[in-house]
């Protein structure tokens, strides 16, 4: 009855619906703040941790910042969250334009 359980609980989590949005993430130590976008926030930390804990972030300055102050020191928050949306190229353009919105009103550099 465990592994039926289990596969269970693997289907209802692949089954769970994404959320798309914006997210920052800020040096506590220079103030710097990283904006992007991901189809998924849930997943986003975990993701962008993974790689700079490796050392091969795309993110030359992330990366630096990570490097030089350490884990502690950056922090990542969701800015917004997209309602659900079916067709892809509309979520995308949406995206795009909050994005940009965002990066200009934080003054932020791509993450």
């Amino acid at each position: 009855m465990k592994a039926e359980a289990r596969k269970l609980a693997i289907a209802d989590y692949k089954k769970r619906p994404s959320i798309a949005g914006i997210f920052a993430i800020r040096c506590a130590r220079t103030g710097e703040v990283w904006v992007g976008q991901t189809y998924d926030l849930d997943k986003i930390q975990n993701r962008i941790w993974f790689s700079l804990r490796m050392g091969d972030h795309k993110n030359a300055e992330l990366q630096r910042a990570w490097t030089t102050h350490g884990e502690a020191s950056l922090s990542l928050e969701a800015v917004e969250k997209l309602k659900e949306e079916e067709l892809p190229y509309v979520r995308d353009a949406i995206l795009k334009e909050r994005l940009a919105h965002w990066r200009a009103t934080l003054g932020a550099q791509a993450a």
